[in-house]
């Protein structure tokens, strides 16, 4: 037999969900960001390895 009354964790599970999100969203930005740095590092590497070069 089915309950009667209001659901049960469903406010937890809506809080749980909203939380790990948030967490997914955080790791997925600071991956962003560092292969973006590191990008950015290496083509200053590259430059400066040219530059040497032609030197």
């Amino acid at each position: 037999m089915g309950k009667t009354g209001k659901e049960k964790n469903t406010r937890n599970k809506a809080k749980h969900t909203k939380l790990m999100d948030r967490k997914k969203n955080k790791l997925r930005k600071e991956e962003m960001t560092r292969k973006e740095k590191l990008k950015e590092i290496m083509k200053i590497a590259n430059q400066a390895e040219e530059d040497k070069k032609e030197s």
